[in-house]
């Protein structure tokens, strides 16, 4: 069963629990499904999943390399479907995935297939506000939230428009760059987030660069959520296992709890 991805955060969020979003990537490692479960066991609020493309400009080089992996392995747009459909794992499901994948089946068609996996969000950084219309109309048709990215760079003019048409939660960018792990948190992040906090009542995630329990415990000190992607997807391709990937989101989640 889906599990509704704006009403659930809010929901959490609302009753004082700082949300974990936890990313891997679909394919990247033969227990990639196991892993899933772990992450939901460990804590997380919901799961991006992300589908590989073989040019993801916003991610740096770790994800780089899950997407190429999960190619390798023959990873498609369908397959994954199949191998989520039905499992029902208690949490919302988010697809991280890039424009082209999307057009090659129809807006239509890849919005269907995501309700069968049982996604309730997307997340498409290289859809601009310009051109969201007619995938978010496809989108919102079945049920499927889009989440928006808005970055330390972005005009205020624009982060109203952003705020008003994101669905789900925000995701505030927290560097301006490429997806990774980083030393420490970027203030340009933290401000961004504050900025956000006036303009819209949707939960906002901080993430890009939160790689560490006390990275993400500083986010939530100003974020609703912090999303935890490369140092999870790092491990995913060392060969950790799934209880070891799910005792890494553990104690992410003791960070926020505590």
């Amino acid at each position: 069963m889906s599990v509704a991805l704006g009403a659930t955060l809010a929901e959490s969020r609302d009753r004082g629990r700082k949300l974990l979003v936890a990313y891997l990537m679909a394919g990247s490692t033969p227990s990639w499904l196991e892993t899933l479960d772990c992450l939901v066991a460990a804590g997380a609020d919901a799961v991006e999943v992300g589908l590989p493309f073989s040019d993801p400009i916003i991610d740096g080089p770790t994800i780089q390399a899950a997407a190429t992996a999960s190619l390798a392995a023959g990873t498609t747009f369908d397959s994954v479907v199949s191998a989520l459909t039905g499992r029902s794992p208690g949490v919302p499901l988010v697809a991280m995935t890039y424009a082209n994948v999307l057009l090659r089946r129809g807006y239509e068609h890849a919005a269907a297939g995501l309700v069968e996996a049982g996604c309730t969000g997307a997340i498409v950084p290289d859809l601009s506000l310009e051109e969201l219309d007619d995938w978010q109309e496809a989108a919102t048709a079945v049920g499927i939230e889009t989440v928006l990215l808005a970055a330390p760079s972005t005009p205020p003019e624009r982060l109203d428009a952003l705020c008003e048409r994101s669905q789900g939660f925000l995701y505030a960018v927290g560097r301006m760059a490429t997806t990774g792990e980083a030393s420490s948190l970027d203030p340009q992040g933290l401000e961004l987030v504050r900025a956000l906090r006036s303009r819209t009542g949707l939960p906002i995630c901080l993430g890009i660069g939160v790689s560490t329990p006390e990275h993400a415990a500083a986010a939530c000190e100003v974020a609703d959520g912090a999303v935890v992607g490369s140092a999870i997807v790092r491990r995913m391709l060392e060969g950790a296992s799934p209880e070891e990937l799910g005792a890494f989101v553990g104690t992410l989640r003791a960070a926020l709890d505590a």
